[in-house]
């Protein structure tokens, strides 16, 4: 086991000589505070590992799990309660700087004060002796496990970076906004701003603020409760066309126009900070830079080198066959035996009707009430009694104020907690009385966080089948992966992520017919995967 205080002090070539010596030697798993922190300066220097444990990502699923979700997980936190001192809060971590920035030294971004290596020993034991006992702690060993390798995957991708063409990108904003003005926003908004105003025979409104658009159709007769896009349509007036459009181009300008590729696109690579488990299901998220939320028409500009292409895997119908999993129901997990599970369902159960099928498994995941959900519900719970039961129950715990888990542990955050940051809840439209919103919550979280833990595992081990390859994990968004490679190699990244996608479903879930299938692209450019 190696072990690494991100207080103490290394001259960085030999820190990195000598981590690349053992791991070529033995491969220990690395016990550090932070991968996030530590592990970025040692790719700089050329030196990749193979496995670690992150003191502070597993202090958040320990915590979690204890029901004290939210509270400090840092070193300084976990030493501090080892010794019954007073707990110290994290320091909070700035947003992520664009590509270029000055490098900061090795371990400086630790906490403040000398972290000593006995302190990182006996914070490592404890948490050794609590994964121990939890109700399933080969599972959370799992878990524990899972979290820190996408800790390393994170940082080689944000090391490795995207292939972004910003040629082509400029080529996009320029055909979807017009050339970019000296002053204030392009032409296309500018001629959208003036519709709205005609539309609504104002002057001066502005349609990048919600208050004024909510204002001028209260003018016009129309009350509405915001402008999300779900509201908008239902709206017949003249500006609401010109308004869909304007918000979705001023998304564009603002999040990934020309701005921010000066800023994060460098060498031909898009490099973000990755943030495993950035949102309480499991999800990851970014700190600067958005490499979740890059609109589709924008993808148009991940170009593979010359000489490669990408291998772009999508799981389909994830979060249904991970319930046919979790629940044991032996009816639903053979409709998830097949690669349409939907249709499976519908010829089974539904009368063929694929859509009710559809409507009847999604309502029960999220708690649908109404509506067409009705009487497919009915069949669904007559059908799959033991399905229906599981989120069910999930959704009872969660009104009654307690806690739910995933399959591997990850627990929900308690009742008071902002559980609209996971984006599990349903819309405000549809939004229940606040227990019933915990319950619809609660009831999600079973199965969107299980869902997330196996493409977790299933970007662990793809990484290590990977290994000795020329191609690069470069995108994880959920459950889609994006591989690139030399052109040449592509038949066996293909062939490594549906058998990474079957041993993830095997270490999860072990024996059982529900099958995990991907949607498996090989394209030159990302925008043409499927």
């Amino acid at each position: 086991m190696g072990r690494l205080a991100s207080g103490e002090r290394w001259h960085v070539p030999d820190l990195a000589a000598t981590i690349a010596e053992m791991e070529a030697a033995e491969q220990p798993r690395w016990v550090w505070t932070v991968t996030a922190d530590v592990y970025p300066p040692l790719l700089r220097a050329g030196v990749r590992v193979a496995r670690c444990h992150d003191l502070e990502l597993t202090e958040a699923l320990l915590l979690g799990h204890a029901g004290r979700w939210g509270e400090p997980r840092g070193l300084a936190a976990a030493v501090a309660r080892l010794r019954g001192l007073p707990v110290p809060p994290d320091r909070p971590r700035p947003d992520a700087e664009p590509p270029g920035f000055a490098q900061v030294a090795l371990f400086d971004a630790v906490p403040a004060g000398r972290v000593e290596i006995s302190d990182l020993l006996q914070v490592y034991e404890v948490q050794a002796r609590k994964i121990t006992e939890t109700g399933h702690p080969g599972r959370f060993r799992m878990l524990v496990a899972a979290e820190s390798a996408g800790a390393l995957i994170a940082a080689e991708m944000g090391h490795t970076g995207l292939p972004w063409r910003a040629d082509i990108h400029d080529e996009l904003l320029r055909e979807l906004l017009g050339p970019p003005q000296p002053m204030g926003p392009p032409r296309r908004l500018a001629e959208l701003t003036a519709e709205i105003n005609a539309a609504f025979g104002t002057h001066g409104l502005h349609p990048d603020l919600p208050t004024e658009v909510v204002r001028a159709f209260h003018r016009a007769g129309i009350d509405i409760p915001n402008t999300r896009r779900w509201v908008l349509r239902r709206v017949d007036h003249p500006a609401v066309a010109p308004l869909l459009e304007f918000k979705e181009l001023y998304r564009i300008w603002t999040a990934h126009g020309w701005a921010w590729c000066d800023a994060w696109v460098r060498d031909g690579r898009f490099r973000p900070e990755y943030v495993p488990g950035g949102v309480v299901s499991g999800r990851w998220a970014t700190r600067g830079g958005g490499a979740l939320q890059v609109p589709k028409v924008v993808r148009k500009a991940v170009m593979a080198d010359p000489g490669h292409t990408f291998v772009v895997a999508d799981a389909g119908q994830l979060e249904p066959r991970v319930l046919a999993a979790v629940s044991g129901d032996e009816r639903l997990a053979r409709a998830a035996a097949e690669g349409d599970l939907y249709a499976a369902l519908a010829a089974d159960s539904f009368d063929g009707d694929r859509g009710k099928a559809k409507i009847a498994l999604l309502g029960a995941m999220y708690g649908q009430t109404g509506g067409d959900a009705i009487p497919a519900l009915a069949v669904l719970r007559r059908r799959y009694p033991t399905a229906f039961e599981y989120v069910e129950a999930a959704a009872r715990t969660g009104e009654a104020g307690g806690l739910v888990r995933s399959w591997l542990g990850r627990t929900c955050p308690p009742a008071a907690g902002s559980w609209r940051d996971a984006g599990l809840d349903p819309p405000d439209e549809v939004a229940p009385p606040p227990g019933r919103a915990r319950g619809r919550f609660t009831r999600n979280f079973v199965i969107q966080a299980t869902a997330a833990e196996w493409a977790l595992v299933l970007l662990a081990t793809l990484r290590t089948e990977l290994a000795g390859t020329d191609a690069e994990l470069v995108l994880f968004v959920h459950d889609e992966v994006v591989v690139h490679c030399p052109v040449e190699q592509a038949g066996r990244v293909v062939e490594a992520v549906h058998a990474s996608a079957a041993s993830a479903g095997r270490l999860l879930f072990g024996v059982t017919p529900v099958r995990f299938p991907l949607d498996v692209s090989v394209v030159g450019a990302y925008a043409d995967a499927k």
